[in-house]
């Protein structure tokens, strides 16, 4: 069975990608060398084959040109795998290939044997973290292009009380305010929601700098 997402090499990376993916009701194909996870997690994805990703022989009976999308997430000690695997899929005509980099270098090798797109999830997490401790009311960031970012932020003490329109974050601080998550539940439509309140979440979108700047008033 060919699913419309393929994630390849079963540690904390892929498993946690092809079982999320599969908690939302898309259908997975998990690929391994280690007959235990392919086991162990096949209670879990539409399917789960043990095969060897570098031999070309074995990749092409899985035809996973069909797939929407492969993800090689091959782990970081194994990077000549990663490398032939990608280039093997490229070959084959997979649509899409996400590959897992452990740095730059490995990046653009991957980039240049075939893969469409690079995550670094190691680098990814250490820039996550390094925004929470500089800004700590900046729950999350998530970068769009183009000079925007889209983030999650504690309500400054200063906007308690006041509305949004009172506020006039937009005009002030380059950033707009597109959501407000208030005791679990999120609301879109912001400008109706009336004086904002300790504990509220605000989903902003805004330049890198003027996120920093909203954040800096907590």
């Amino acid at each position: 069975m060919i699913g419309e997402y393929v994630v390849i090499g079963l540690g904390r990376f892929g498993w946690a990608v092809a079982t999320t993916l599969a908690r939302q009701d898309q259908s997975v194909l998990a690929v391994d060398t280690d007959p235990a996870k392919v086991q162990a997690i096949s209670v879990e994805v539409a399917a789960a084959v043990t095969c060897d990703t570098t031999d070309e022989a074995a990749i092409g009976e899985l035809h996973l040109e069909r797939a929407t999308c492969v993800v090689v997430a091959i782990g970081v000690e194994h990077k000549d795998a990663s490398i032939l695997t990608t280039a093997l899929l490229r070959q084959a005509g997979v649509p899409r290939i996400i590959g897992r980099a452990t740095n730059d270098l490995h990046g653009r090798v991957l980039l240049a044997v075939g893969a469409h797109e690079i995550v670094n999830p190691e680098k990814e997490m250490g820039d996550r973290i390094a925004r929470r401790l500089a800004r700590p009311s900046l729950i999350e960031q998530i970068p769009l292009g183009d000079g925007a970012d889209l983030a999650e932020l504690e309500a400054p003490e200063a906007f308690v009380g006041r509305t949004l329109v009172e506020l006039d974050v937009r005009r002030r601080f380059d950033a707009s305010v597109v959501a407000i998550r208030r005791g679990g539940k999120v609301h879109s439509y912001v400008l109706g929601m009336g004086p904002l309140e300790a504990g509220d979440v605000l989903v902003v979108i805004g330049a890198p700098a003027a996120l920093s700047r909203l954040a800096a008033l907590a």
